[in-house]
């Protein structure tokens, strides 16, 4: 692990936060470097993934310490990003990185694919949302996940770019790296419809929904148009784009999605800066700015707190997808209040779900985002609530002030750590200090294949 160098950081990057504030290219990289708040935060939430992580399968739990969590695949996308970052972060060495990634992809190659219910990972290229532990088939009766599967490609897809050394090892990854991308059928996913569908089941076949309008799909429509055996046409990007919700929320305007998860996913593995498709080039900004822009407005809402939820502050903000405290309802300082388990949460124009509860991977997720404001947000959260929120593998998913009862007389503090909202904290940390994801897929053919597809120019993709 490289050392840890203490500087005179409040000073200077409050200084920093004043004088940036309308400039919203520039960030924080020169200053944060070497935070060591950031290097705790983003070692603990590494080692979720190191520690939790089969290394002999790759199958990252969907939350942790929870007693027979399936994996998520989503989080093993994650985990196959994460394990580059730790190489880079030098908590592990780039030979452990590579036989972990190495051991993941044969694992995921050799699952078994069939169209039948049962005894199976997936079908047509495509993974189940949740796989058993340890033998990776379909967990419930859980959905073929469109969405899902591409955010495992992501992290495939990073590890070929990654590993690019002329080895057995590595040559190996790169192999198998292609093989699991070019068997996916993004065709057959599109289900005779305009764009791809969210979810297949052998049950009862495709869901209701295809995905269009903003939200976290970008990368799957990226990995897709850009797919060698299986295409997809280039009228879907149009399709994605024709629903959007362009709409001014507190003074900002921006396409909405409400959990903020959805401006943060895609953008974890492409650096969407300088670069623009039709929508964009017609707004006049790009999808990095957007989602700086749905990042403030979720603090200027928190600032406001119309709802006058507990604690809700300039640095006590984020709503995204997370842990709730229990679907229920009761009063709380004289309201009447809603409360939910695991739910969407976010603030939109157009929507807001919010029950009290606040996810600290909405505010790490956005870090590279605005920093001027993310990382107060992060260190307001760790000074306000300790050890009850920031443990072993960082922040825990989430906590909810207003959730008030007599077996929770002070705070509600999840118990899990969920693998999907760790991966965005560490990505996102290491694009904010050198962009280094970002970096390693502008190397990747395919992802630059698809952006082109979609019709995005400038920037980075228009460097030789």
């Amino acid at each position: 692990m490289k050392p840890i160098r203490i500087i005179c950081f409040a000073f200077f990057f409050a200084t920093f936060a004043i004088a940036c504030k309308d400039q919203p290219r520039q960030t924080a990289t020169a200053i944060v470097s070497w935070d060591p708040f950031l290097d705790s935060l983003q070692v603990r939430t590494l080692k979720f993934f190191l520690e939790t992580t089969d290394p002999a399968t790759g199958l990252t739990p969907d939350r942790w310490p929870k007693s027979g969590a399936p994996s998520s695949i989503a989080a093993v996308g994650f985990a196959l990003t994460a394990y580059g970052i730790a190489v880079e972060r030098e908590v592990i060495t780039r030979e452990e990185a590579a036989q972990r990634t190495l051991n993941t992809l044969r694992f995921f190659w050799q699952l078994p694919q069939h169209e039948r219910a049962e005894k199976v990972a997936g079908y047509k290229g495509f993974f189940y949302h949740f796989l058993k532990i340890p033998d990776g088939t379909r967990e419930w009766k859980c959905e073929l996940s469109s969405i899902d599967t591409a955010l495992l490609l992501a992290g495939v897809l990073f590890a070929q770019s990654y590993f690019d050394a002329d080895n057995q090892a590595e040559r190996e990854i790169r192999a198998l790296a292609d093989s699991l991308y070019f068997r996916a059928d993004w065709n057959w996913f599109m289900a005779d419809s305009y764009g791809v569908s969210m979810s297949w089941r052998p049950e009862r076949g495709f869901g209701k929904h295809i995905w269009d309008g903003y939200d976290e799909a970008m990368i799957l429509y990226v990995l897709g148009l850009a797919s060698p055996t299986h295409p997809l046409p280039e009228s879907v990007w149009q399709a994605w784009t024709a629903p959007y919700v362009w709409a001014k929320h507190y003074d900002w305007e921006y396409v909405n999605f409400a959990p903020l998860f959805g401006h943060q996913y895609s953008h974890c593995w492409i650096d969407f800066r300088g670069i623009q498709d039709e929508y964009m080039r017609a707004k006049g900004i790009d999808y990095f700015e957007n989602s700086r822009r749905a990042t403030y407005a979720q603090q200027a809402y928190a600032k406001e707190n119309p709802n006058q939820w507990r604690d809700y502050s300039e640095n006590i903000w984020g709503w995204t997808a997370c842990d709730g405290p229990k679907d229920t309802a009761f009063a709380v300082d004289g309201k009447q209040r809603k409360f939910r388990t695991y739910w969407a949460r976010g603030v939109a124009a157009d929507w807001v779900g919010d029950d009290g509860t606040i996810a600290p991977t909405a505010a790490g997720g956005s870090i590279a985002f605005a920093p001027e404001i993310c990382i107060p947000a992060l260190k307001a959260m760790r000074a306000k609530y300790g050890t009850q929120l920031f443990k072993e593998y960082g922040f825990l998913d989430s906590f909810n002030p207003s959730f008030i009862t007599p077996q929770t007389p002070n705070d509600w503090f999840d118990d899990d750590y969920l693998g999907i909202d760790q991966g965005p904290i560490a990505i996102m940390i290491e694009n904010l200090r050198n962009g280094f994801v970002w970096n390693v897929m502008k190397k990747n053919p395919y992802v630059v294949k698809g952006l082109q597809r979609a019709g995005f120019m400038g920037g980075w993709l228009s460097q030789d």
